[in-house]
């Protein structure tokens, strides 16, 4: 079995139902035949762009792609309820989110390649985005302002 079709198969169990966390998914991949390290499943969520985002019942697996549409949430779908403020100096702009939705909202900015962002930092509830100006930074703050109907 290769890479792709184990990549398939964590998508399928996502998908599928809630999981929160690593080890809840290696006990899925395992009934299906996937005997998987951690270090490995790790390599496949950052490659496949999955992320932990808020639920109700605390946390759970969603693969954060914006160019797959496969019903899986991007900015536009995840920002707004994530959203707690956004401000900035300099080059440096700071987006608070409500707890644990930082890294969601950090891996879609990331793959987002957008020009003004240089990269960003994700915490629990801070994302750090380092802008290539400070003008940047100002349209940055807007967009995701609109983005986010704040």
């Amino acid at each position: 079995m290769n890479k792709r079709e184990r990549q398939a198969t964590i998508r399928e169990i996502i998908v599928a139902r809630p999981v929160s966390s690593q080890e809840e998914l290696r006990r899925h991949l395992l009934q299906r035949g996937w005997d998987v390290t951690q270090s490995t499943l790790s390599r496949d969520l950052r490659e496949m762009r999955v992320a932990r985002v808020p639920d109700a019942g605390g946390a759970r697996y969603s693969i954060t792609d914006p160019g797959d549409d496969g019903g899986r949430p991007g900015l536009e779908t995840l920002l707004p309820s994530l959203f707690v403020r956004v401000d900035g100096v300099g080059e440096l702009a700071v987006l608070r989110t409500i707890p644990g939705g930082a890294q969601s909202v950090a891996v879609i900015l990331d793959s987002e390649n957008w020009p003004d962002v240089l990269g960003t930092i994700a915490g629990d509830d801070t994302i750090l985005i380092v802008c290539r100006s400070s003008g940047a930074r100002e349209r940055l703050v807007r967009r995701l302002g609109a983005i986010a109907g704040a």
